[in-house]
């Protein structure tokens, strides 16, 4: 069995330079989610740090390109097949299991997502209980990221950017450029945070979800290719005719077969999204509720609160339409 894994290290490779859900889809997805929390002492807390919980939204792909932190590449995907063979069942549930059945560098091959978010609510329940206000912001963030990232069917498999179907940029194409151009219409308003009784089964079932998917977003683009013409339908090209590239390198498609591609994907992007942003809010209520509900007025200067009350009920109002007040967010398209 081990030497099974190795040889699919060495044909699957390790997961794509590409932002899960770009810059944009993730600071929106926390920004959301702090309005979908159910109690105004949690909300008006996350909201006194929007910003914060906003922009540190993507700071796990800075560490992971920028700082170059091989150790954060794993958290951000899991390559099931690789894992197992079409038998979920063997698979460890928890990340005490997954370390006992298999070596370090398995883990940093295959990844660590679903074991990591579980260890992340671990860390931000006790830093609730704690009342460490740092760690509650810096990790409540974080955990919003790998929230995002396995609502994103090609975290999940070894396929994850088409390299293996002759589809490359797919990845960047589903979570990126759709996203930075249709999300503006998009419904942001996910309804009140619910408990979670179960996180170990809940981060489960959003992975199994999102890799149940992965293999339907990529048939549609290879129909959709084959029927859309040559390179010049489906991309952008230069002067020289050849695909033009974003600042990641990433081919950029083009309009036309953007549009076509999202409307045949009937709303899953915005759907995985939405997901993402309940997800999000879910797991924070459920870490402050598992922490004995602390009341966290105190770790704000009063003044602060009672400053951005009217701001959060405006936003509040907005949120409850679908909508968002303004973010200013780099975008990769």
């Amino acid at each position: 069995m081990r030497k099974l894994l190795f040889v699919l290290v060495f044909i699957g490779g390790s997961i794509t330079l590409a932002f899960a859900w770009g810059t944009w889809g993730h600071e929106h997805i926390n920004r959301a989610a702090v309005f979908a929390l159910p109690d105004d002492n949690l909300r008006s807390f996350f909201y006194n740090h929007i910003d914060f919980i906003t922009n540190e939204a993507g700071v796990p792909d800075l560490r992971k390109y920028t700082l170059n932190d091989k150790n954060e590449f794993p958290r951000h995907y899991i390559n099931l097949e690789s894992y197992w063979q079409d038998v979920p069942d063997s698979l460890p549930r928890t990340f005490k299991e997954i370390r006992l059945k298999y070596p370090s560098e398995v883990l940093q091959k295959y990844g660590i997502l679903p074991w990591y978010i579980q260890e992340m609510m671990d860390k931000l329940t006790a830093a609730f209980k704690q009342k460490r206000k740092e760690e509650i912001l810096f990790l409540a963030a974080d955990l919003g990221h790998y929230l995002g990232d396995a609502h994103m069917p090609l975290h999940t498999v070894l396929n994850h950017d088409g390299q293996l179907t002759n589809q490359k940029g797919i990845h960047a194409l589903w979570e990126s450029q759709l996203p930075e151009m249709f999300g503006d219409n998009y419904n942001f308003n996910t309804g009140k945070a619910r408990y979670i009784s179960d996180i170990t089964a809940e981060t489960w079932r959003i992975i199994l979800s999102s890799y149940r998917q992965s293999d339907t977003l990529l048939a549609i683009d290879r129909n959709l290719k084959a029927s859309f013409g040559g390179d010049d339908k489906v991309y952008e090209l230069d002067s020289a005719k050849n695909i033009k590239k974003n600042k990641f390198n990433q081919p950029i498609h083009s309009n036309a077969y953007a549009k076509k591609y999202n409307a045949l994907l009937n709303g899953m992007v915005e759907k995985q999204l939405r997901g993402a942003i309940s997800a999000t809010a879910d797991f924070w209520y459920t870490a402050w509720v598992n922490a004995g509900k602390p009341n966290l007025n105190d770790l704000d200067p009063k003044e602060l609160t009672e400053r951005n009350a009217s701001n959060l009920q405006k936003d509040l109002r907005l949120w409850q339409q679908g909508k968002l007040s303004s973010i200013i967010s780099d975008k990769e398209f």
